[in-house]
């Protein structure tokens, strides 16, 4: 019976041991998302995408205190992590999934510190209750040194062109108010990418007011030139997007230049982000920016084809 009770307990060991380090990877997930993204956070950078992850899989490695299947343990508890912000409205689809792979890089990352550091303190209990004290301090102690120096959001010019066959006088009305947009959508519509729906304009005048509606959310601008037929810029007064605290829009643009017996059609977008390295987001928010421009350009061409 003794026996059969300790071949028992052997073998919820590690169902226990997995399922107190999915927990655990994911409340230092989602606090330390939720300390990182404050208010007073002027940006999203190191803190949030490596030292909270790192943190993380380090608690991971001395909450199971075993070494079976921790690499799945740290997916399930990223994957929990990031459905749980999805849900709760925190982040977008998208914004999850762009996260995800810097994110699980960083928090395997963590599992390789955590069975460093565990074979050099040894698995005793007081060693590992201190490390799974001293992450959270680790974490504050990073986030206050983040703020003292972080810079400036960074900013983006996103340009697109196409040629239309039609002069700049027939392109003007289809441009300056959308009644509806529709037509494939580029992969990133189909992941959380925001839909534009239709844009409205009260008034053909500098100051005059524009509203863009999307599937979710609207943005709201103002005209700051107007030289129709050929040239209209709008600064943008007010984002309301779900999921995308991080991304600001400064102002938009078009450009009707006539060309070859029709128009080229040029749209600028100028944005600020404040999601850190530049050299992992920046191309994927100029993805994002160009996806929503592509869309808007293939339902003006096809309006425009089928008059």
């Amino acid at each position: 019976m003794v026996t059969y009770a300790h071949a028992e307990e052997k073998q919820r060991s590690p169902f226990l041991g997995a399922l107190a380090g999915i927990i655990v990877g994911a409340i230092f997930g989602l606090l330390g998302f939720l300390f990182a993204t404050l208010p007073t956070a002027r940006h999203l950078g190191w803190v949030l995408f490596l030292l909270v992850p790192v943190a993380a899989g380090i608690a991971i490695v001395f909450t199971m205190r075993g070494e079976g299947a921790v690499t799945a343990v740290a997916l399930i508890a990223t994957l929990f992590a990031l459905f749980f912000l999805i849900a709760a409205g925190k982040e977008g689809i998208l914004c999850a999934l762009m996260a995800f792979p810097f994110v699980f890089v960083s928090l395997m990352m963590g599992v390789g510190v955590g069975f460093l550091l565990r074979e050099l303190i040894g698995s005793a209990k007081a060693p590992t209750s201190t490390t799974l004290l001293l992450l959270p301090l680790l974490i504050v102690g990073g986030h206050q040194v983040e703020l003292k120096t972080a810079s400036q959001p960074r900013t983006a010019i996103v340009t697109t062109t196409i040629w239309l066959p039609a002069p700049p006088e027939q392109v003007w009305p289809y441009v300056q108010m959308v009644d509806s947009i529709g037509g494939p959508k580029p992969l990133l519509m189909h992941v959380g990418l925001p839909i534009p729906q239709r844009c409205v304009l009260s008034g053909t005048a500098l100051g005059s007011k524009r509203t863009c509606y999307f599937d979710k959310g609207y943005i709201e601008e103002s005209v700051l030139e107007w030289q129709p037929p050929y040239h209209m810029r709008f600064s943008v007064d007010r984002t309301n997007l779900p999921g995308r605290h991080w991304l600001g829009f400064e102002n938009a643009e078009y450009t009707l230049q006539p060309e070859r017996g029709g128009t080229l059609l040029t749209r600028t977008t100028s944005i600020t982000s404040g999601l850190t390295p530049s050299w992992y987001w920046e191309p994927l928010e100029r993805w994002g920016v160009a996806s929503e421009h592509n869309y808007l350009f293939q339902d003006l061409q096809r309006k425009i084809t089928s008059r």
